[in-house]
């Protein structure tokens, strides 16, 4: 059997999200996003979670794995870079103007993305929770973390999955 395409993950997360009585069993925090971990399609990882007004994500990539994410409740907003970074042998780079996305995902839209994708994702609410479906392939090797000044992107931090156990 192959592994699943982007197009597989989203087609998951989509299916996923619109499962109410799993969405609704998401414990929420009013203090920080909450998460179960699922089993994906094709050994692919997923995630359920929960995040409360005003959380996000930070920038970050996936250390080299597609993916796919849908929003249940509530609304997301994505930031992301349009274009290409390497994704190892850095650890500065300086952004060109003109490569900054936002894209508003309110409940049921969703999204897929490739392997050098660099993105946040943020609950702009100053009120609501959202919950939101995530799947990735190959499982998360790793994440990066990145800060951000202006167009200046820095590598801060890399995440091992035993830290998100």
């Amino acid at each position: 059997m192959p592994p699943p395409s982007e197009a597989d993950l989203l087609a998951f997360v989509r299916r996923t999200a619109a499962d109410a009585a799993l969405i609704t069993s998401l414990p929420l925090d009013p203090e920080g996003r909450t998460w179960i971990r699922l089993e994906g399609p094709g050994g692919s990882e997923a995630w359920l979670i929960g995040w409360p007004p005003g959380s996000g994500t930070g920038w970050h990539d996936h250390g080299g794995s597609h993916g796919a994410f849908a929003t249940a409740t509530g609304k997301l907003t994505e930031q992301s870079l349009a274009a290409r970074l390497p994704t190892e042998g850095w650890r500065m780079l300086e952004l060109t103007e003109g490569v900054d996305r936002e894209r508003a995902l309110p409940a049921g839209r969703s999204r897929s993305f490739g392997p050098h994708h660099v993105h946040q994702v943020l609950n702009v609410s100053r009120e609501a929770h959202a919950v939101s479906v995530h799947a990735y392939y190959p499982p998360l090797p790793m994440m990066r973390r990145y800060s951000r000044s202006g167009q200046v992107l820095r590598l801060e931090q890399v995440e091992w999955p035993q830290e998100w156990a």
